[in-house]
């Protein structure tokens, strides 16, 4: 690969973002693991990147707000120099029935799923266009694309991040930049365990592949859209359900 990028994995110390910030690690990137509240988790993972050969570091920030996505785009900047990589993964859920949901539960999900996502992409975007390169890949879900019962909040903002991913692509290909989404279907996290063996159950029975995903099948396609080999694909969801969506 020659010289080392930087990634930049927003919620990277737990569940999917702890899987992607390995899986970039493995690659020989770099990586900036970013966290809201789980420092102990954002530690944990960067040491078990370290043990991969890269180096690593947790940063705290809250992507809802602007200044605090800038101060972690420079904090990449100023450690490796550079910022090639971006996976905008923190995400909230705070699901109930639309007549029942507050303007603040669909607020908070908006906020940090959608415009945090906008916010980390504006940041990261001005450097990669100086440099001429750049990866930028979103978390995005299969509700974004079917809809879900008592998650009106969590698939608007989805829905919204592939509506900015095919956007941004337009805007940024000709700087040899891509953006792309992932859409994962149920993944088998500790957000999903939480939920009774029925509704497991009935979640995995909409599943051609008779399974949940495990964090690292989103990681490994995150990865694949982050090498230099996937440079001439841009503006695209992958969709990583098991077949949930065919």
């Amino acid at each position: 690969m020659g010289e080392r990028r930087a990634a930049i994995i927003t919620g990277g110390g737990k569940g999917i973002g702890r899987a992607i910030s390995l899986q970039l690690a493995a690659d020989g990137n770099d990586v900036v693991i970013n966290y809201a509240g789980s420092k102990e988790a954002a530690e944990q993972t960067a040491e078990e990147c370290r043990k991969l050969g890269v180096s690593a570091e947790a940063f705290q920030a809250d992507v809802a707000k602007a200044d605090d996505c800038a101060a972690l785009v420079e904090f990449c900047q100023k450690t490796f120099g550079r910022i090639d990589i971006l996976v905008n993964n923190a995400g909230i859920t705070r699901d109930g029935l639309m007549m029942r949901m507050s303007l603040e539960d669909f607020q908070q999900v908006i906020n940090t799923n959608l415009t945090g996502a906008f916010l980390m992409m504006k940041a990261a975007s001005k450097p990669m266009m100086r440099a001429h390169y750049g990866r930028i890949i979103s978390i995005s879900s299969v509700s974004a694309l079917t809809g879900n019962p008592g998650q009106v909040n969590y698939a608007a903002s989805k829905a919204g991040v592939i509506g900015m991913t095919r956007s941004l692509a337009r805007e940024l290909a000709s700087r040899n930049i891509t953006v792309n989404a992932v859409a994962p279907g149920a993944v088998d996290t500790d957000m999903t365990r939480v939920l009774s063996d029925k509704v497991r159950e009935q979640m995995i029975a909409q599943i051609p592949m008779k399974r949940m995903a495990t964090p690292e099948d989103i990681a490994n396609a995150v990865g694949f859209l982050a090498k230099e080999e996937t440079s001439y694909i841009t503006g695209q969801v992958l969709n990583v359900s098991g077949g949930m969506v065919i």
